[in-house]
């Protein structure tokens, strides 16, 4: 799977860990040293802005989405070569989704959590056929990858459905992932015998 463009959810925080911060640098930094563009929230905090950052200075394609009561809140990044601005967190949503490729989360909040599993959702019922991948070199994610395994066992989701959400430690394994990722037919995805 070709990936021109990879939307990335994450905090407007930096966290606590510095590891974070850290890790959003790489990203953004190897997206543009694989000539991938990034997709992203379009704010100037946290480990948005250092992702967005570490992309412009390594001479990436950016492109920021924001509602705009975000940007009355004057938390958009003004240094941005593209800033859609939308009147809602529904179309906020439904943009990013349309300009990637492919998803990826860093550690964030209700937020970060909200927007990556509707995009797994909406790759699960077929809404679009991308990939959907969790760069995690700290463990943040750990409780949240434990409970998918869970809600596997338990069957509430299926072994298939339980692939859709790659994880990696590293940049580089994560995007590599991402791009040979290969969707099952719909009818797959859809399928709810034998649960």
């Amino acid at each position: 799977m070709s990936i021109t463009r990879l939307t990335v959810f994450c905090g407007s925080s930096p966290g606590a860990d510095p590891a974070h911060l850290e890790t959003a640098t790489a990203l953004g930094r190897e997206l543009a040293e694989r000539g991938i563009g990034l997709v992203y929230g379009g704010a100037h905090l946290g480990l948005m802005g250092a992702l967005a950052d570490a992309a412009l200075d390594a001479g990436g394609d950016v492109i920021g989405v924001m509602t705009e009561a975000l940007v009355d809140a004057e938390i958009a990044h003004t240094g941005l070569p593209e800033l859609h601005v939308v009147p809602t967190m529904h179309e906020r949503k439904a943009l990013m989704a349309d300009l990637g490729d492919g998803f990826c989360m860093l550690p964030g909040g209700y937020g970060t959590l909200d927007e990556f599993c509707e995009a797994v959702t909406w790759t699960q019922l077929g809404i679009h056929h991308k990939p959907c991948g969790v760069l995690d070199p700290t463990g943040y994610y750990a409780p949240l990858l434990e409970l998918l395994d869970r809600a596997t066992e338990q069957r509430f989701i299926r072994p298939e459905h339980r692939g859709l959400v790659l994880a990696a430690k590293t940049v580089p394994d994560l995007l590599d992932r991402l791009e040979t990722w290969t969707p099952l037919p719909l009818a797959k995805w859809l399928d709810t015998t034998d649960r």
